[in-house]
């Protein structure tokens, strides 16, 4: 192995972290976690006492991966300011550990447009099509499987919608590739979403073709650590409305509320506890 480092980390659950639904491109294999960051392909193994990473090329700086995974950030001041309520204290305790990764804007932009209406395993199928048609080969250790980085957006942009269709993205490729073409052409910048308040970057990303809220959210939760942003999805209704709000119907307006007022300025982080929750514990 070319480069291995190991991160002092407690109360971290890599498995509920990387298939919690915020991330696409990684696999369970032998007891570790094997996936892409960037242009490294990456094997993470836990411990009691942290996580081993693995890489297949030299690594001078290991802070693209500890910032990837989020290792540094005080979770117990994350968790302190969750509303003190039944179901988020289940929540919590169910799926403890669980972290919110920070992700590539543009990796995690492409991959949530492609997630809409589908689930997860198919996200990740679509995903792996698409990084095996455009994405450049990226240098793996003896007897491990191909794999391929993201495509870039200028990839994607260059691409012919009838090509990414062949990626089983069926009605998301018109979207992927005219918000891949803005980007290349300048016309949309993703960096200067980090400057702006969470509102205005919200209705900047929703004037792309294809994002509506629940897509801005989770890519401003997701890369751009802006925590109060809270994805709602079906998973998360279902969640709100039977752990809420079991006697009545709440309207989808009324949940909506409930999410933005309810759960702290780390909304998004207790979001995706519910969302875990949900999906696995209570189904």
């Amino acid at each position: 192995m070319a480069a291995t480092e190991f991160f002092c980390v407690r109360d971290y659950d890599l498995a509920a972290t990387l298939d919690s639904g915020q991330v696409f491109r990684w696999r369970e294999q032998n007891g570790s976690w094997i996936g892409i960051v960037g242009k490294n392909w990456v094997r993470l193994t836990q411990n009691q006492n942290g996580i081993r990473a693995e890489t297949a090329v030299p690594v001078k700086s290991w802070i693209w991966l500890r910032d990837y995974l989020q290792t540094e950030i005080d979770w117990d001041a994350v968790l302190k300011t969750f509303p003190e309520d039944a179901p988020m204290r289940d929540a919590v305790a169910t799926c403890r550990g669980l972290r919110v990764l920070r992700q590539d804007p543009w990796e995690c932009l492409a991959s949530f447009i492609l997630s809409s209406t589908k689930q997860i395993v198919q996200i990740r199928q679509i995903i792996a099509l698409l990084c095996e048609q455009f994405g450049d080969p990226i240098l793996v250790p003896p007897n491990e499987s191909p794999v391929f980085a993201f495509p870039t957006p200028e990839k994607i942009a260059r691409a012919t919608e009838t090509g990414l269709r062949a990626c089983k993205m069926g009605f998301r490729a018109p979207h992927l590739l005219a918000v891949a073409r803005q980007i290349t052409e300048e016309k949309f910048n993703l960096e200067n979403l980090r400057q702006l308040p969470l509102a205005e970057a919200r209705g900047e990303l929703m004037k792309l073709r294809g994002v509506g809220g629940k897509i801005a959210d989770c890519v401003l939760l997701f890369a751009y650590g802006f925590d109060s942003a809270f994805p709602v999805d079906v998973w998360i209704e279902r969640a709100l409305q039977q752990l809420y709000f079991p006697r009545r119907r709440a309207s989808e307006k009324h949940l909506r509320h409930f999410a933005a007022t309810h759960f702290g300025p780390h909304a998004g982080c207790a979001q995706q506890y519910l969302f875990h929750y949900i999906r696995t514990k209570l189904n």
